[in-house]
């Protein structure tokens, strides 16, 4: 397992890196990345974050379509996330912050209930969290909302624990890199935005 730990660390770093540079490419990174984390957390008993890595690579290829789309300039109603004139960077509404935080919280112990119940895994509320977090920040990146940066802050944050926990090293160490990033992502794509 640690070859294919190293290997989905190097991809993930290089991954976010273009993802704070909106580079599309960040996208396949993304697919082969989970694909290898899916089987380093699996072995770990880590289901949330195994099956969270399945739904990354899906949502990578949802993720790479849009990016390649160009943005649209069209009007947007009080309801949408405002565009940025350059690069199609948006900001979520207060409506759109609230909906957010209702998601991580719905998703949460729907998650965290579904792996005790299911699984043999020892963190599930934990686990459950972090997953909840990472599906939501995962759909804003791929609608490029700044607040999807956010969110990574406190997935990645909560993740150094949870995969020190579970003496995953070298992935604590990417999650701290993960965490760094996120802030240089938050203030790389807000400059964007103004």
């Amino acid at each position: 397992m640690a070859m294919t730990e190293a290997a989905g660390f190097a991809l993930a770093v290089v991954m976010v890196w273009c993802s704070i540079r909106e580079l599309h490419w960040s996208w396949p990174l993304a697919i082969a990345s989970s694909v290898m984390y899916f089987f380093v957390f699996r072995d770990s008993q880590l289901y949330g974050e195994a099956s969270l890595q399945i739904v990354f690579a899906l949502l990578a290829v949802w993720g790479w379509r849009q990016w390649l789309r160009p943005p649209k300039t069209a009007e947007v109603n009080a309801e949408a996330p405002e565009p940025s004139q350059t690069s199609g960077i948006t900001r979520l509404s207060l409506r759109g912050r609230w909906l957010t935080l209702a998601a991580s919280l719905l998703l949460w112990p729907v998650l965290a209930l579904f792996l005790k119940h299911y699984t043999d895994t020892d963190v599930p509320w934990w686990d459950g969290g972090v997953t909840a977090l990472s599906l939501v920040g995962q759909y804003l990146l791929g609608r490029k909302v700044l607040e999807n940066w956010g969110l990574w802050m406190v997935a990645n944050t909560l993740s150094i624990g949870l995969f020190a926990y579970k003496a995953l090293w070298l992935t604590v160490l990417l999650y701290a890199i993960f965490a760094v990033m996120s802030v240089i992502g938050w203030r790389t794509w807000q400059r964007q935005i103004h």
